[in-house]
């Protein structure tokens, strides 16, 4: 039997509902060549959703979508090799035009190939020259109008880019390159919302105006509904429209956490989900996360902590007041601006405007159980 419910992986197309709209404006942009930018909170749903729209492109003979995960690197070289690899593995359709693409578009690279004894093909590329970053990034551009068709590289984890020594530079080096690709378009995105909003909002970065920014919001309650609906019914079970506007509403719609309480609800029900059977698994969610939200904690300080407390106790605007401030003791007005700041850098927090909310919605329902226990 097919789980019901995916959390934790990018879903397939049996797993995704609603994005109509985004996938729409992801498949026109990936058919005319426009570069795409694609921000949101975590757990979101980024990566499935680029993964649904290369799926759905893989008819259009003129489109080639070639993704990426940059997370791994952790300097210029690693990306370069990375981009290379990914690029003439996913267009060379049998082991032996991997090293024959290689040598044609990269001259200055060294294939190489080994064969596992599952008959996978394992394929990286080795430099002979230090300074090859013109040829790699010009890679895409070069096989696509060799070959006549339209070229779109995904990379996922796009702000890892952001670590790398002297980053900006390596930045500038990325733009003036691709800029100038008129056969190869671009679809950025990561897990880290604040870097990248930075990256490509602020004009004093490299990546100012570089494409069209996508800024993907949650999926509406209507659509979790009658999805979460389906997945129960296949499987013979069922489960009111309340529970399933219960299970959104308990994690903000965070399309992760929907299909993991989802997940753990249908496991306890044996027919028709009921009220306890949920208080149950919201109970197993906050258990299978307590370690890792220990964690969290213990990498913070003691402002920090109590900040997340006084959040998680729905103070979302009005931090800075006196009242709030004695209470949770934060310390004074400027110290607050200082531990917010640091919380966003750390991806604990989202500011928008003057309100300042936790990114992950389980870790607040977490927090507001356990957190007093560390003051």
């Amino acid at each position: 039997m097919e789980n019901p419910f995916v959390y934790g992986i990018a879903t397939d197309c049996n797993h995704f509902t609603d994005r109509e709209e985004e996938t729409q404006r992801l498949s026109l942009n990936f058919t005319y060549g426009v570069n795409t930018i694609l921000i949101s909170p975590r757990r979101l749903g980024k990566t499935s959703l680029v993964n649904k729209v290369s799926t759905l492109m893989a008819d259009n003979k003129d489109v080639k979508v070639i993704r990426m995960d940059a997370f791994a690197c952790r300097n210029e070289d690693d990306f370069y090799r990375l981009f290379a690899t990914e690029i003439i593995r996913q267009v060379s359709s049998k082991a032996e035009n991997l090293i024959e693409n290689a040598k044609r578009f990269l001259s200055n690279l060294v294939p190489k190939i080994s064969i596992g004894q599952d008959s996978e093909v394992s394929f990286s590329l080795e430099t002979t020259e230090d300074h090859y970053s013109s040829d790699v990034l010009s890679l895409p551009e070069k096989i696509a109008k060799d070959k006549g068709v339209r070229i779109v590289v995904c990379i996922d984890e796009f702000q890892q880019i952001g670590e790398f020594t002297d980053s900006l530079t390596f930045q500038r080096k990325l733009r003036s390159a691709w800029q100038l690709q008129s056969n190869t378009s671009y679809c950025l995105y990561g897990s880290k919302r604040h870097v990248l909003m930075n990256m490509f909002g602020k004009a004093s970065y490299p990546f100012y105006k570089f494409g069209d920014i996508v800024l993907l919001g949650k999926i509406a309650t209507s659509y979790w509904i009658e999805y979460i609906q389906k997945q129960f019914e296949k499987t013979g079970k069922a489960i009111s429209a309340g529970l399933c506007e219960a299970i959104c509403e308990y994690v903000e719609s965070n399309s992760s956490y929907v299909q993991h309480l989802a997940w753990l609800l249908w496991a306890r029900t044996e027919k028709t989900a009921t009220e306890k059977e949920f208080l149950l698994a919201k109970q197993d969610l906050l258990n299978q996360n307590h370690v890792l939200f220990l964690k969290y904690i213990n990498e913070l300080s003691g402002y920090q902590v109590n900040m997340i407390r006084a959040i998680s106790d729905g103070h979302t605007t009005d931090l800075s007041t006196g009242k709030i401030i004695s209470e949770y003791n934060l310390g004074s007005t400027a110290n607050v601006n200082r531990v917010r700041k640091a919380l966003e850098s750390k991806e604990f927090v989202e500011v928008t405007g003057k309100a300042v909310e936790l990114s992950d919605p389980v870790f607040g329902q977490w927090a507001k159980k356990n957190l007093k226990q560390f003051l």
